[in-house]
């Protein structure tokens, strides 16, 4: 399972990985991700990432017209080597890189990780702090005991195009699970057990999400829709 970046140009995703559209759903005072539209499956597909397809999410060969610039500008580094914060509670530690895809998982009915992290005494808040960790798109925030150890389990792999409606656009590619994400310089990524990818083609930091999308206002198209 691989997702190719080209050199200006789409994400080429192999190895019959699980294509979905997902809607950000605000429920009491979280977001939750509810099933949209259904895609058609492929064992090869090729995803827009200039954010000028006429067939969102697939390429249709736009990003040569539209002179689109997708050079890579995100750090190579590994997660643990990019960590800005951490937030200690009485039995874990929140780690949190600062890339951000603005999914709004880190609030919950409760609060927000970082206060709920920092009162995880209280077991329904541990409960929520890890929930909200594990449901990071962008892989910015993970838990860990003081062992060292991620607090949370492998997921299943899988691709998910994300609408946005609360927030008046269309959201990033998060993809979940062991997938090998290779540069168009022919070197990989670290994998992560979740990260989330830019498709309206505006990122500071591509290939990976920086929340442009909402700053732009940025709706995908397609014929299907």
């Amino acid at each position: 399972m691989r997702i190719q970046i080209t050199q200006n140009g789409p994400y080429i995703v192999t190895g019959n990985i699980p294509l979905r559209e997902v809607i950000i759903t605000p429920v009491s005072h979280h977001n939750e991700l509810v099933d949209g539209k259904e895609l058609p499956q492929s064992e090869e597909y090729n995803l827009c990432r200039c954010g000028h397809s006429q067939n969102a999410p697939f390429c249709d060969g736009r990003h040569a017209t539209s002179h689109f610039n997708g050079e890579e500008t995100a750090s190579r580094k590994p997660y643990l080597d990019r960590i800005t914060d951490v937030t200690e509670g009485q039995t874990m530690q929140l780690l949190d890189d600062g890339r951000c895809a603005y999914a709004r998982f880190c609030h919950k009915d409760n609060g927000d990780i970082w206060t709920l992290t920092e009162q995880d005494q209280n077991l329904e808040n541990r409960k929520e702090a890890l929930s909200a960790a594990h449901q990071c798109p962008a892989g910015r925030l993970v838990m860990y005991d003081f062992d060292g150890n991620a607090l949370e389990d492998a997921n299943k792999p899988e691709i998910l195009i994300v609408q946005d409606p609360a927030q008046r656009c269309s959201a990033g590619i998060f993809v979940k699970g062991p997938i090998v994400i290779e540069s168009a310089d022919g070197s990989e990524y670290e994998v992560r057990n979740r990260v989330a990818l830019c498709r309206c083609g505006s990122s500071r930091n591509k290939p990976f999400c920086d929340a442009s999308h909402a700053k732009d206002g940025y709706q995908d198209r397609s014929k299907t829709n």
